[in-house]
C-alpha cells in the first residue's frame, strides 16, 4: 500500500489490543496498517453501539464504500493509487496474549503532560521550553524527587518561589501532585473526539505507553 507522505492522516495514532481486547500499545497508523498488511491484527471498529472486526481485505472494502457514501467529520482517511482506505482507531493482534504493563514512567514528559503544561502556582499556560520543574517541598528541606513532590512551574514562579515550600512563599498550588494512574500523554489523546472508541478499552486498564 502507498500513500501520500504529506498525509495528515498518517499524523493520527491507533491503539492496539492484545488477543484479549486489552490495551497495550498505541501505535502509529503506518505501523497499525502493516500488522494489518501481514495479517497479524484484524480492525475493531466501532458501529450502532457495537464491535465488529474486520480483516485487511474487508476493511478496505467497507472503506471504499463509506468513502463513496458517508464520511463522518472526525475519520481520516489514507490515499492510495485506486482507493481511499479508513484509518482504523483501534486494532486488536491475534496472537499476542501478554498483559498490559501497570507502571506509568516517572519522567519530564509525562509530568508535563500530567500537569497540561500549566504551571501549578499562577494556573498559565506554556511551552515546554518555557517550563521548569519543581520540587514542592525543596530537596534542601528533604523532599523527594517523585511524584506527589515534582510540578510544573514557569519560570518567574519557581525563581519566586526559590528554595522555600508554597506556606513559606506565600503561594498555593493549583492542585495536589499525584501520580497517574495511566498514561498523561494518553490522556491528552482522549481529549480529542476521535479517540472515544478508545474509552471502553481503558476504563479497567492502567498501563504505561510512550507515545512519539
Amino acid at each position: 500500500m502507498t500513500s501520500r507522505a504529506h498525509s495528515p492522516a498518517l499524523e493520527s495514532s491507533v491503539l492496539v489490543l492484545n488477543k484479549l481486547f486489552m490495551a497495550v500499545h498505541i501505535v502509529s497508523v503506518r505501523r497499525a496498517f502493516c500488522l494489518l498488511c501481514k495479517e497479524l491484527a484484524e480492525v475493531v471498529s466501532l458501529e450502532d453501539g457495537q464491535y465488529s472486526t474486520y480483516n485487511f481485505t474487508s476493511w478496505r472494502e467497507l472503506s471504499e464504500y463509506r468513502a463513496k457514501n458517508f464520511r463522518q467529520e472526525d475519520d481520516d482517511w489514507v490515499r492510495t493509487a485506486t482507493s481511499e482506505i479508513q484509518v482504523p482507531r483501534v486494532i486488536r493482534l491475534l496472537d499476542y496474549e501478554k498483559m498490559p504493563k501497570q507502571t506509568v514512567k516517572f519522567n519530564r514528559r509525562n509530568i508535563f503532560a500530567r500537569d497540561n503544561n500549566q504551571c501549578q502556582f499562577c494556573g498559565r499556560r506554556f511551552s515546554t521550553s518555557e517550563l521548569s520543574l519543581d520540587h514542592v517541598i525543596p530537596r534542601s528541606q528533604g523532599g523527594q524527587t517523585t511524584w506527589e513532590n515534582i510540578v510544573c512551574a514557569c519560570l518567574n514562579c519557581n525563581v519566586r518561589k526559590g528554595g522555600r515550600t508554597p506556606k513559606q512563599a506565600h503561594m498555593t498550588l493549583i492542585r495536589k501532585p499525584e501520580k497517574p494512574k495511566r498514561s498523561p500523554l494518553l490522556n491528552l489523546k482522549l481529549t480529542h473526539s476521535k479517540y472515544q472508541s478508545w474509552k471502553t478499552f481503558l476504563e479497567n486498564a492502567y498501563w504505561n505507553v510512550e507515545l512519539k
